[in-house]
């Protein structure tokens, strides 16, 4: 069983990297010599060629920008937000993907040398690592199963040459080989682990592994991620409520006839407010832009204002007419019970810190709210080197993470927790992962992990103390088979009813 669960481990890490790798596109249009056009799978791209990169694609390869601006989706590798503008001369990654408009692109990686494979790399480095975690019962099941039949032989060998004669010397070992037994110490830790891991469930948290709960009780460090961690990961607007209602029924209406972040976010916003959608016409959307159509003959626009120079702004802007424009801004909101969450880790004795690839604004906004420290602008690779810093410095790290740029640090992590909503590459990596909008999960997973590891120790005290009265009574000949059987039954239960006070542990 040990073994079956290694390997379990081992495909759960090889599934995370292939969902990860599954990120990038299967090809590229790649553009020749000649000018012409064509298709090539990802396996057959080569540096130096130039990819034709549209709108809302994925990149196939890592390269530079020869031709065109845009704005690229880093989240996949950085967790960022926000897009990044991009012009000629600046590198793109695979697996990011274009928003606004088309690019040239000349390839520089491909394959297995791009950004993207060196992040399913370390993970799948991290993942391997962590499944050679061998359990205590399985360390003392290699000793004690011959020690046991040892112990039997040695009783029947001292009662033949006692002259009890081979019937009664046979009976006394036959006894304490049941009385030997390991059902209570086998017991120990899976019972623990199967209540604890139901009342989780209760509770919303999703146990991969019963060695999680080891290893989550044991941790001092929490290391999270910022956007779609502490934060919602989605943008939420938070001064939609000035717009008159005829302001907010425009609004309505051009929201919901694009799919941009803000857009989307604006939509859900005045549709909980209750707006009616103003009826408009002739609309059009230009990616980057935003889009304009008309009411009643007046035009009206939603999106970028006008000299916006930071992309990293979440804010749109609505024009009717000759009306003033109203500027609309956006927040990637904290979870429910962040703050509480951070504040009983740090009572339970977790220190807690940010690891993020956001910008430095962004986090250090969150870090103030939290009042824990950060670092901004971590790449996958750092993030794996501060987690495997913190866990050579003697602690034992909890890394909390939604994205495919959270991995490996997930993986390489003594152990690791993931949202509902994380990538699949997250969910694959973490140990558990959690269900809801709010934190409070994280603390609870904690909480009982730290009390089934004393229910597990106060059952081998229970099991190994059970021993040390009963063999004794089975090698003097005090105990029949029969006693023995009742009383390794007894003690099975008894550490099975200690188990079950874990059904309370949450609270």
């Amino acid at each position: 069983i040990g073994r079956w669960l290694d390997s379990v481990m081992r495909d759960r890490a090889r599934d995370g990297v292939m969902a990860l790798v599954r990120h990038v596109a299967a090809g590229a249009m790649i553009i020749g010599d000649d000018g012409q056009t064509r298709w090539l799978k990802t396996t057959a791209l080569l540096p130096g060629m130039v990819m034709l990169v549209a709108a809302g694609e994925r990149l196939a390869a890592d390269g530079e920008v020869v031709a065109g601006t845009s704005r690229i989706d880093m989240s996949l590798l950085t967790g960022e937000s926000a897009p990044q503008s991009v012009v000629v001369g600046d590198k793109v990654l695979a697996g990011t993907m274009n928003v606004d408009g088309p690019l040239q692109v000349r390839l520089m990686a491909a394959g297995p040398d791009t950004a993207l494979a060196d992040i399913a790399r370390l993970m799948e480095d991290a993942g391997q690592a962590k499944s050679r975690y061998v359990r205590i019962a399985d360390r003392a099941a290699r000793y004690y199963a011959p020690a046991v039949h040892t112990l039997a032989a040695l009783s029947f060998v001292g009662w033949m040459l006692a002259g009890a004669g081979w019937h009664h010397s046979l009976l006394i070992a036959v006894a304490v080989l049941i009385i030997t037994c390991p059902c209570a110490l086998g017991l120990a830790v899976p019972a623990a682990q199967i209540v604890a891991t139901g009342t989780l469930m209760r509770r919303g948290v999703l146990v991969k592994d019963g060695s999680a709960l080891e290893r989550l009780a044991e941790a001092d460090r929490a290391f999270f991620d910022k956007t779609g961690t502490l934060t919602m990961g989605a943008a939420v607007a938070t001064n939609a409520d000035q717009l008159t209602d005829h302001q907010a029924g425009i609004a309505l209406a051009l929201a919901r006839s694009s799919r941009h972040p803000l857009a989307v976010a604006l939509h859900k916003s005045l549709q909980q407010r209750g707006v009616n959608a103003a009826p408009i016409s002739d609309s059009k959307e230009t990616p980057g832009e935003g889009i304009i159509a008309t009411v009643d003959g007046v035009p009206v626009r939603l999106g970028r204002p006008a000299g916006q120079q930071d992309d990293t702004m979440l804010m749109t802007a609505l024009s009717i007419g000759d009306e003033a424009r109203v500027i609309l801004s956006f927040a990637d909101q904290l979870r429910p019970q962040a703050a509480q969450t951070i504040a009983e880790l740090h009572h339970m004795g977790i220190k807690s810190e940010i690891l993020s690839g956001d910008r430095d604004a962004a986090v250090a906004d969150v870090a103030t709210q939290l009042q824990i420290p950060a670092r901004a602008g971590l790449r996958p690779d750092e993030k794996l080197k501060l987690i495997a810093q913190a866990q050579s410095g003697g602690h034992r790290a909890l890394m909390v993470g939604d994205g495919m740029n959270d991995g490996p640090a997930l993986a390489a992590g003594h152990v690791s927790m993931a949202p509902a909503s994380a990538s699949d590459v997250g969910q694959n990596a973490a140990d558990a992962v959690f269900l809801g909008d709010g934190l409070q999960p994280v603390v609870t997973a904690v909480r009982v992990a730290r009390r089934t590891q004393q229910i597990v120790r106060q059952n081998f005290m229970l099991a190994i103390g059970y021993n040390v009265v009963a063999v004794p009574l089975a090698i003097i000949g005090v105990v029949t088979p029969l006693i023995a059987a009742l009383s390794m039954s007894a003690s099975s239960i008894i550490v099975v009813a200690n188990a079950l006070r874990l059904r309370s542990a949450d609270r």
